[in-house]
């Protein structure tokens, strides 16, 4: 064992021996732990009921002001910008709805064939 285990270990038996000593002579108070607990218990309810009040009145305002102020925060595109990129977006639905087109009718074109096969 180290030294430190050594002094742990001494600490909990002297801890132990002091309660086994105040049990022999009557002195045992009430267990403090408990009753702590229980009153944080009861605190935090109390200030869970306080947080609710307090987001249901202010909680949409508080938001909204939020909202605005991120949104001032934006860096919003040109309208030149914006023109560009729905040009460039509209150029690939076109390009790719042809190639779709393309496929759909090799495809029945083929499925065409194999259905009227010559006999």
């Amino acid at each position: 064992m180290s030294k430190k285990q050594k002094k742990i270990d001494a600490n909990l038996t002297d801890t132990n021996q002091n309660k086994q000593d105040q049990i022999t002579q009557g002195n045992v108070s009430v267990d403090s732990k408990k009753n702590d607990k229980s009153k944080d218990k009861k605190q935090d309810k109390k200030q869970d009921k306080k947080k609710n009040k307090k987001e249901s009145n202010g909680g949409i305002v508080k938001k909204t002001k939020e909202t605005v102020s991120e949104l001032k925060k934006v860096t919003w595109p040109t309208f030149g910008e914006v023109v560009k990129k729905t040009g460039i977006v509209i150029a690939f639905v076109i390009i790719f709805g042809l190639f779709l087109f393309g496929v759909n009718t090799l495809l029945g074109w083929l499925a065409n064939l194999l259905i009227t096969l010559p006999q």
